[in-house]
Order: C-alpha cells, then sequence, then structure tokens
C-alpha cells in the first residue's frame, strides 16, 4: 500500500493501462526514472508491466485480431470434404445441424479467408489477450545454445491454456442461437474447463465427458469445471449407450478422447435443446485459435525477428493450428520460410504411425467419417500424462498440410517431455501442462544442436497452458515412478483393419 501511495503521489495520472511517461529526454515509471536494462514492476492490482526489449514483447502493444483466419482459402489442392458414414457422399450442412448451430456449421465449410470475429467475444478475450510472447532467455543460458527460444504462453488465460479462445466463440454462437445446453468430452481437463467458464459467462447448461485416466489423475480439473457450473462424469460411463458397451466389453478401460466424444454426441444428438462443442479437430476449431499466431506475428515483428522453426505439440491439433497457420500463410505468401514440426506422444503417434485415411471421429462410430492421419477409431492409447493428446486421429486440415509437405511430425516419449519440462520450470519458472512439454522437449533438442553446429536459430514454441493442476504427474516423474508408455504394432494393426473402407 506504501508503494501505490508513493506513486500516486508524485504521479496522480498513471493508471496500470499508462505506467510510463516522458520527463524531458527521460522516460519515468511514477517517480522513477527507467534505466536502459529490462524491467520488471509489479503493481497491486496484480499488472506486470514489462519496458520492451529484445527479450519479451509488451502484450499490450500488440492488437487483439478482429478476424480469424482460415488457411483453406489459400491452399491451392483443398482438403477432402467429410464424408456422410452411410452414404459416403460429401456432408451437407443440414446433416451436422443436431449437433452445431448455424454459424459454426458456416464457419466448419467456408472457404472465406478471414471471419470477423464478434465484438462481444473479442470484449471476454479482453480477460486474457493479447497474450505474452516471451524470450527464454535462461533456458538459452542453461543449454548454452546460440539459439533464440520464443514461446508464445497461453497459460494466461482463465483456465490456464489456449482452449478459451474457441469456447467462448462456440458458446456465444450457441447461445444466439437460442441454445440451453452444451455438452462435450474432455481429455486433460483443459477444453472441459474451458467450456464450463464460457458457460458460466453465457448462462448455458455444461455437461462434460471426462476420460477416465484424467478424472482419475486430476481431480482439481473437475473442481474447477464444477466450480464453473458444469456437470463432469468419468467417461467410459453407465449414461450412455456407448458408455455401457465399452465397459460390458472392460469394466476398467481408462477412456480416451473417442469414447467421451462417442458419449457427449450420443446426448447432444438425443435432446433438441443441447448442442455439442468439441475443442480440437474440426476446421472452426483450429479456426478460432488462430488469434495465437495473428497476434504472434506482430509480435515477432515488433521486436524485428523472423522464426526459422515453429514447434508445437499435437494431439487433435488445436494449438498447433492456432499458432501455425498464420505463419504457413506468409510461407506460402512467400515472406518467410520456416520449418514447421509438430511434435506427438510416442504413445499416440497419429501422424508418424497412422495412416491417412478416412474414419470416424469418435469410437463408437457417431460421427462424420473425415480424411485424417489416424491409428483407427477404436485405438485405446496408454494412459500418458498428457491426456489432452491421446486422441486416435489428427485433425484433417493439419492432416492434409502435413500431406502437402508444408510441415513435419517427430514423436517424444513422456519422460524427456517431463525432463524438459523440469528444465524449463527451473529457468524459466513456469510449470508446463504435460502437454506442451512435448514442444520443450522438442525445442531443447533443437537448442542443443544449434549448441553443436553453432547456428543462431530463432525458435518459437507453442507453450499451450500451465501445469497447476497436473502436480500428480511432475510428482511421479520426480520420484521417479514414470515410465515410458508406447503401443503395440499388432495393437495399431487391430485399429485399422477396422476402418471404414472408402474410396480415395
Amino acid at each position: 500500500m506504501a508503494t501505490q501511495s508513493l506513486f500516486r503521489a508524485n504521479s496522480p495520472s498513471i493508471s496500470a493501462s499508462s505506467v510510463i511517461y516522458t520527463k524531458g529526454e527521460e522516460k519515468w515509471f511514477g517517480c522513477f526514472p527507467l534505466k536502459r536494462k529490462q524491467m520488471h514492476v509489479r503493481l497491486s492490482n496484480g499488472y506486470r508491466v514489462r519496458a520492451r526489449s529484445t527479450t519479451n514483447v509488451d502484450s499490450r502493444a500488440t492488437e487483439i485480431p478482429h478476424q480469424w483466419y482460415n488457411l483453406i482459402a489459400d491452399l491451392s489442392v483443398k482438403p477432402p470434404p467429410p464424408l456422410h458414414p452411410k452414404t459416403f457422399e460429401p456432408v451437407k450442412p443440414e446433416d451436422l445441424s443436431p449437433l452445431f448451430p448455424d454459424e459454426l456449421i458456416k464457419q466448419e465449410t467456408t472457404n472465406e479467408r478471414f471471419i470477423d470475429i464478434p465484438e462481444e467475444v473479442i470484449d471476454i478475450y479482453r480477460l486474457w489477450r493479447p497474450t505474452p510472447l516471451i524470450r527464454a532467455k535462461r533456458l538459452e543460458k542453461l543449454l548454452d545454445t546460440p539459439a533464440r527460444i520464443y514461446y508464445k504462453y497461453e497459460g494466461v488465460s482463465p483456465a490456464g491454456s489456449h482452449k478459451p479462445n474457441t469456447a467462448v466463440p462456440q458458446v456465444h454462437y450457441n447461445a444466439q442461437q437460442g441454445i440451453r445446453n452444451v455438452v462435450t468430452e474432455t481429455g486433460a481437463g483443459q477444453w472441459g474447463c474451458s467450456l464450463a467458464f464460457a458457460c458460466s459467462l453465457y448462462g448455458l447448461g455444461c455437461e462434460v465427458w471426462q476420460v477416465r485416466a484424467s478424472y482419475d489423475q486430476k481431480p482439481y480439473r473437475k473442481l474447477m469445471m464444477e466450480t464453473w457450473g458444469a456437470k463432469v462424469h468419468p467417461s467410459p460411463s453407465n449414461i450412455t449407450e456407448a458408455g455401457r458397451k465399452i465397459l460390458q466389453t472392460d469394466p476398467s478401460s481408462p477412456g480416451s478422447l473417442g469414447i467421451a466424444i462417442s458419449e457427449a454426441v450420443e446426448v447432444a444428438a438425443a435432446n433438441d435443446d443441447t448442442k455439442y462443442c468439441l475443442g480440437s479437430v474440426l476446421n472452426h476449431v483450429l479456426l478460432h485459435q488462430t488469434v495465437i499466431g495473428e497476434e504472434c506475428l506482430g509480435q515477432m515483428e515488433a521486436i524485428g525477428e523472423t522464426p526459422d522453426l515453429i514447434i508445437g505439440c499435437t494431439g487433435g491439433g488445436s494449438n498447433f493450428a492456432g499458432l501455425s497457420f498464420p505463419f504457413i500463410r506468409e510461407k506460402l505468401g512467400g515472406k518467410i520460410n520456416p520449418v514447421i514440426r509438430a511434435v506427438e506422444p510416442a504413445a499416440c503417434p497419429s501422424l508418424t504411425k497412422g495412416v491417412y485415411a478416412y474414419d470416424f471421429g469418435d469410437t463408437a462410430g457417431m460421427t462424420p467419417l473425415m480424411k485424417m492421419h489416424t491409428l483407427g477409431h477404436d485405438f485405446i492409447p496408454d494412459p500418458i500424462h498428457a491426456g489432452g493428446l491421446r486422441y486416435h486421429g489428427m485433425a484433417p486440415l493439419i492432416s492434409h498440410v502435413y500431406e502437402l509437405g508444408f510441415m513435419e511430425a517427430i514423436s517424444i516419449p513422456q519422460t524427456e517431455c517431463f525432463q524438459g519440462a523440469i528444465q524449463f520450470a527451473r529457468s524459466e519458472g513456469i510449470i508446463p501442462a504435460p502437454e506442451p512439454t512435448h514442444a520443450i522437449a522438442a525445442t531443447i533438442r533443437e537448442a542443443l544442436r544449434c549448441r553443436e553446429t553453432g547456428e543462431p536459430k530463432v525458435i518459437l514454441m507453442a507453450m499451450c497452458g500451465h501445469g497447476h493442476f497436473d502436480l500428480t504427474s511432475y510428482e511421479k516423474y520426480l520420484q521417479g515412478n514414470m515410465v515410458d508408455l508406447s503401443f503395440e504394432e499388432e495393437k495399431i494393426k487391430g485399429s485399422l483393419a477396422k476402418i471404414p473402407q472408402v474410396l480415395a
């Protein structure tokens, strides 16, 4: 309080959004002259003001995008359409109406390059956007690398991840259409929390099926959802026909995103006042996430940097797409030429080990058929701690971009990921969620290669969320109880054999 009074007494016009002013030829913060080196000032209202430097980008210097970007508009080869599972004909908008509101169906199928973001959505985005772009100087020092590492940090949102970027507009469009309830699945819980948060702002009911392995591992995610008013069920559950069938076969099933999707879709399809929301995979979800990359383009330009390598984790693909798609646009336009690298878990490697084929997005086969990299819709990944990456398929649009050669993919086992997470936490101070530890591990690999070659590469990494509710995973790693989980070739062969046979 004394510090706050001091600022007010000497500079009564200063506010949290305008704390730096000029006095003569010097810049002052309150009654203190700004020095040349970077300053970190903590105000009593919780804002941290960062003087501009090549280390960190003042997020307030970047405007929140007013449009989402649709990569499909710039692709000369368009992605294959989703197919009706019975007729194998392209899905029509009316086929999707039992699950989604009209505006989201339009966004799912549009070829428009940019979609205006509703002002009401932008107003909610202002709770956490723009998000910071931070240079990981301490990690660079730890690794003794000439590489310059930047991370776009989405963990500052109320739910602690990038997921509210799409949860808010999805709930907005459902509310506009008069929908009273939405249902969804969640893996690690980040998406379920984000949807519950958005529903609490709009007054919609929210019901979530959380993958059983994560439901047990992450109890505070469940409590977070319930705090925002959601009903949460472990999946598979006895509430739905899809869940009951799985439990009859395997009463101790750890669940999967595919199973949880089946349960949520079943409930949505059976109730007229209820729609389904998806946290990844579909085009409209990836579209909403492009606010990440659009902001980041401006932030990189503001500090005069161009990425040589962009790295992000992939499960369904929304975080990776959100950061990379605007950069792919610039790459297609010949303005930049970064390598774009997706990183997936070794236990669920849909891009690096799956096949590119039409498959269901869920285990029970209730969704349209989508052309994507898949391990088979009934593949149940081992219960790795990165629950948000335990999905049998990859977003169709990312799969298409991968096939076109605009990006590459690798897989990394979870113990290496957590080793990288510890290095990151002990140098940068942020405890990452298990999902972005894959991007961190890949970034460390590249930074160490730069140490060997002497290349001063600029590496841009997607840091999609914090791990404050994932500390049991860290406990297992720190106690030496974490093991690498993988897959059995025969298991994948068996699931791939059940993929619907659709002529390309």
